[in-house]
């Protein structure tokens, strides 16, 4: 499978749940590097690239979380594979 990079915005009470530290975690698991942060807004942002299935799961994972999240919405859009990141962090503002 080819190589795929996801941007995701993650709405819904998705802060103050780990969910940062969880998407970092399943990231890891499925071998995909990029970051996760939150926003001001209160969603959550995540750039994830890696083998197809790999992003598409970790994908499929942010739209449920971590068990405190309540997700109500998961924007996607998939970009071209960039091969920028050697691990998956969580940023800071």
């Amino acid at each position: 499978m080819a190589n795929i990079r996801a941007h995701l915005y993650v709405e819904g009470f998705v802060q103050g749940v780990f969910f940062r530290a969880e998407t970092r975690e399943e990231a890891r698991r499925l071998g995909v590097t990029g970051w996760v942060r939150n926003l001001p807004d209160g969603r959550v942002e995540v750039v994830g690239e890696g083998e197809e299935g790999s992003v598409k799961g970790l994908v499929n994972w942010c739209h449920k979380g971590p068990s405190g999240a309540r997700v109500s919405k998961v924007e996607v859009k998939y970009e071209q594979y960039r091969g920028e990141f050697d691990s998956f962090s969580v940023r800071y503002y």
